[in-house]
């Protein structure tokens, strides 16, 4: 009997019963993480789970590769408008980063 790890909802593909996104699972295994290191990470999951979500990316990588890509067109436009939103935090975080921020008095 064929099992289905993954389903679709609130516009996005989660593993079954989780809130674990499948987008989670791809971007580990692309960035080369084993199965084994991907279930460490997310103690949610059973390695079954991971693997099904592995055949579901590979079975559908077109549709799933398009999804993915959307996503990361949305998170940037998103990302433009809070630092044109946002101009001060930004200009905070870059100090932090710099470790040039002096804390105020």
């Amino acid at each position: 009997m064929a099992k289905d790890y993954i389903e679709q909802r609130d516009g996005g593909y989660f593993i079954e019963d989780t809130r674990v996104s499948l987008d989670s699972v791809v971007y580990a295994f692309l960035r080369g993480e084993s199965p084994e290191g991907i279930a460490e990470s997310f103690p949610a999951l059973e390695l079954e789970q991971i693997f099904g979500a592995l055949t579901f990316y590979t079975a559908n990588r077109e549709i799933v590769d398009r999804y993915l890509s959307e996503g990361r067109r949305e998170f940037e436009a998103l990302r433009q408008q809070a630092r044109r939103d946002h101009p001060a935090l930004y200009a905070k975080l870059a100090e932090a980063r710099r470790g040039t921020h002096t804390p105020s008095a």
